[in-house]
C-alpha cells in the first residue's frame, strides 16, 4: 500500500469516526461519532454536506490536472446505480444552467446522453467538466450523491475534504 492510500484511508477514517484536531474539548456527543466513511454519508444531509464542502472541492485549491484522475479511479469503482445516480444528478444540476443533456454528449465525446447506459468513461468526463467548468454544480453533486468521495485517493484531496470535515465536525460542538 502505497503512503498516498495510507494517508487517504487515515484521513476517511478519522473523518469517520468525527475525529477532529481542536483545542476545545472533544465532542461528548456520541451521536456525532461515525462507524465509517457510509455512516457518515448515511447520517449526516445534503445540507451538512454541502456546507462542508464549501470552497475545498474547487479547481483554484485542487487542480484540475489532479482531480480528473481521482474522479476516473473513483467513478470506476462505484457501483453502476449509484454511477448513474451521479450522472442523472449532473444532468439535472447542468440542465438547470441551460445546458442541453444532448449537446453535452456532442461537446464532451459521450457514449450517450442516457444516464441509466454511460460507463465510468462517460461519468467521469461530466464530472471533470463540471468540476472544471462549473465547481458550485461539482460539489452539490457531491453532497447529493457522496459515495464517490470514499474513493478518492490523492492526499491532496483527502486532506482538504478532511480539513473542511474537521471544521465541520469542530463547528457543531
Amino acid at each position: 500500500m502505497t503512503s498516498s492510500e495510507e494517508y487517504r484511508r487515515h484521513i476517511m477514517k478519522d473523518l469517520a469516526e468525527g475525529d477532529v484536531e481542536s483545542l476545545d474539548a472533544p465532542i461528548a456527543d456520541t451521536a456525532t461519532e461515525y462507524q465509517n466513511f457510509d455512516d457518515f454519508a448515511q447520517r449526516t444531509t445534503s445540507d451538512q454536506r454541502r456546507q462542508l464542502f464549501g470552497r475545498s472541492l474547487h479547481p483554484d485549491r485542487i487542480p484540475t490536472s489532479q482531480m480528473e484522475p481521482e474522479l476516473q479511479k473513483a467513478i470506476a469503482q462505484i457501483k453502476p446505480n449509484e454511477r448513474d445516480d451521479v450522472a442523472r444528478a449532473f444532468f439535472k444540476h447542468l440542465k438547470q444552467r441551460g445546458l442541453d443533456d444532448r449537446h453535452l454528449e456532442q461537446q464532451l465525446g459521450l457514449s450517450t446522453h442516457n444516464p441509466n447506459r454511460m460507463n465510468a468513461d462517460d461519468v467521469s468526463k461530466l464530472a471533470s467538466f463540471a468540476y472544471h467548468s462549473h465547481p458550485d454544480i461539482f460539489r452539490e453533486v457531491l453532497a447529493e450523491q457522496p459515495g464517490i468521495i470514499k474513493f478518492l485517493s490523492n492526499p491532496i484531496v483527502a486532506g482538504i475534504i478532511g480539513i473542511a470535515a474537521a471544521k465541520w465536525l469542530g463547528s457543531r460542538k
